[in-house]
């Protein structure tokens, strides 16, 4: 396939923009095989007056169209929440325009995607693959304890499709064990290290459901697995992220959980989770709640409630605090699963660890987490990200699992301000780059697809870029906590996400403000050596605008 036979119409003059918030302005329209450019010099011919729109038409989530006579109007909902609105002069100029961006932005071949032909002159080519590795992670574990160890029994991922190549189990076990427990459990995910806790030497599992079935059948290997866990006589709570009566209904299925008997030492709780088309439901019911200007408030507060968002984030923190306290209070081992163990199951674990652990609440500690726990722990971006809000299609595979945690990570960073290093324009910007990315580092569904479609070798990681930009995603407020942090999950205490939500509908004019104030008092206070900047990137001006990664320094199309 080529791009050229997608395209239509690659350049059209005299295209009108309109944005929510922001002036109305007319220029040149040009698409290219991964962006639509837009184009203007509104004052004059001076390069002050000049202003340039690139949108990544992987950013584009639906179109709709508006044909008269004389003009169209194409209406551009972007997966990242923004809506652009272009007028197009001229019946078949707009129906080619948009008939192009259909065509481009439905592309599905991954080596068609942007982050294989991105190639930024401006920015220093180093390799962010190796900045974050399993290996060095938990080799320091296993340094540590004695009782973990690492294993390649998936070194060609020949064991498990979605799990990485090394994964940490404890040493009392060997890779035969490993094997036959795979074949126990959903998608071959046998229970691995997750989190180790240094102080109350308890340890954090993920897994898939066991292949229980109807006739209640075991696995020898599978509970030697789990028993060795528990080795010295310690206890530990299977924390399965479905209600009782979906796992027996998973049950009758194939799946299940773990029964008692068989699994001495470990206790079961359930903490249902949505995940899927109902999590989808409710991101879009959100999305279109908060795009509706025409909203009385006691309309808007009804449809906030129907859209269950805030129930879902309130029931996500609070599973975490649970499997949190499994490990901090009550001293006891982990094993955390649902039913796949790659959506539901990432996000209890990862919130998990940065309420426990001050260092996945540094910059650099985040990015290590999502590295672990989401990347190369299985989370298929690919499927779920696939689509966004503003998408007419509700496929059964697509989720926002990973803008739920986020959102959790706000409400963590909205109650306790000083106890996390980075700012709220991190998480908009990890948003962004989870749906629509010139980087390659949230493509594909696992690590097996992206050694397949040679993604490390052929695009480039996103934490570079984002480290280069290391004082823009800092919080000024940051003193470092090394308690456990533990969040309310009153329904008081969990509110909108208004900076990811709401920026393209109202203006952060004096939120700004308010965060550059901010930024000069913190730099009055310590020297900008060691107190970096306050968070931008948290105003609702034009992002496409901005210094973007598809943007001016990019090699055109």
């Amino acid at each position: 396939m080529e791009f050229a036979e997608l395209i239509k119409t690659t350049k059209v003059d005299h295209v009108g923009l309109s944005r929510p918030g922001l002036p109305p302005v007319t220029g040149t329209l040009c698409i290219t095989s991964h962006h639509i450019l837009v184009s203007s010099r509104p004052g004059g011919s001076g390069e002050e007056t000049r202003m340039e729109l690139w949108l990544l038409i992987r950013n584009v989530d639906a179109i709709e169209k508006r044909i008269t006579t004389a003009s169209g109007i194409i209406m551009l909902k972007c997966k990242d929440l923004q809506t652009l609105q272009l007028e197009i002069p001229g019946m078949e100029e707009c129906l080619n325009v948009a008939s192009s961006i259909e065509a481009l932005s439905s592309v599905e071949s991954v080596m068609m995607l942007y982050p294989f032909f991105y190639r930024p002159q401006s920015v220093k080519r180093e390799n962010g693959w190796q900045l974050y590795t399993l290996q060095h992670y938990y080799q320091q574990i296993a340094l540590e304890t004695g009782a973990w160890r690492l294993s390649c029994v998936n070194e060609d991922f020949g064991v498990c499709p979605t799990y990485p190549s090394v994964m940490v189990v404890p040493t009392a076990v060997d890779d035969g064990v490993l094997r036959k427990s795979a074949c126990f459990r959903q998608g071959r995910r046998f229970p691995v290290l997750s989190y180790y806790h240094r102080r109350n030497r308890t340890a954090m599992l993920r897994s898939g459901q066991p292949l229980v079935g109807p006739n209640r059948k075991q696995c020898h290997e599978d509970e030697q697995l789990l028993s060795a866990v528990l080795e010295g006589g310690g206890r530990g709570f299977v924390l399965d992220t479905r209600s009782a009566q979906a796992a027996k209904q998973a049950q009758m299925m194939g799946g299940g959980t773990e029964h008692r008997s068989s699994y001495p030492g470990w206790k079961r709780l359930h903490r249902p989770l949505e995940r899927g088309r109902p999590l989808q439901e409710s991101f879009a019911k959100l999305v279109e709640a908060c795009n509706d200007p025409s909203l009385t408030m006691d309309r808007w507060l009804s449809k906030l409630e129907a859209s269950r968002w805030l129930s879902h984030v309130k029931e996500a923190l609070s599973t975490a605090c649970l499997a949190a306290q499994c490990m901090e209070r009550e001293q006891s081992c982990l094993l955390v699963h649902g039913a796949e163990g790659t959506d539901t199951t990432l996000l209890v674990t990862s919130l998990a660890q940065v309420i426990l652990d001050p260092e996945c609440r540094t910059l650099v500690g985040l990015q290590e987490l999502l590295e672990r726990e989401w990347i190369q722990a299985g989370h298929p971006f690919q499927r779920r990200c696939a689509r966004s809000a503003h998408s007419h299609a509700r496929l059964k595979h697509e989720a926002p699992t990973f803008l739920l945690f986020l959102d959790c990570l706000w409400q963590l960073g909205r109650q306790f301000p000083f106890s996390l290093e980075f700012s709220e324009g991190l998480l908009v910007t990890l948003f962004e780059h989870s749906y629509a990315s010139p980087y390659g580092t949230f493509l594909c569904n696992s690590e097996k697809e992206r050694k397949l479609f040679e993604v490390k070798e052929k695009t480039l990681s996103l934490w570079p870029w984002l480290n280069g930009k290391r004082q823009t995603y800092l919080n000024p407020l940051y003193m470092r906590n090394p308690l456990v942090i533990w969040p309310s999950v009153e329904p008081q205490s969990i509110l909108l996400w208004q900076g990811l939500f709401l920026r393209w509908v109202r203006s952060s004019l004096y939120l700004d403000d308010m965060w550059t104030e901010i930024q000069k008092i913190a730099s009055k206070i310590h020297p900008p050596s060691t107190c970096e900047t306050a968070p931008a990137e948290t105003t609702t001006q034009a992002v496409s605008e901005r210094e973007s990664p598809g943007g001016q320094n990019s090699s055109r199309d």
